[in-house]
């Protein structure tokens, strides 16, 4: 890890949209940062818990949180292959105006 002692940057000498796209990465270094060291606290807490014979989640009564895979596409846009949609969340505009204009959802299904 590169430790910086001296910062070798003139605040004064940046324009305004310099100033805010360093403001901006330095938002998402400390973000990242701050999420790593709980992605690594909470593997310790779950390391000491099993070696206790216990899940963290047992003696925190917080259930983990399983992430969804995402849905495969189940529909295609016929005039443009590359543009799909699972059937899930709100319908694509494509969707939308290829049902308007009479085609049907087995038409378009993968």
């Amino acid at each position: 890890m590169k430790r910086i002692t001296k910062l070798d940057i003139d605040l004064n000498a940046l324009s305004l949209k310099e100033l805010k796209d360093l403001q901006a990465q330095i938002g998402k270094a400390i973000s990242s940062f701050e999420d790593r060291r709980k992605k690594e606290a909470i593997l310790e807490l779950e390391e000491k818990a099993k070696t206790l014979g216990f899940s963290l989640a047992e003696l925190t009564g917080i259930a983990t949180v399983r992430k969804r895979a995402p849905a495969a596409a189940k529909f295609a846009n016929p005039a443009d292959s590359s543009e799909t949609w699972s059937g899930r969340g709100r319908k694509p505009r494509w969707f939308e105006l290829a049902l308007k204009s009479g085609s049907k959802p087995e038409d378009m299904a993968i």
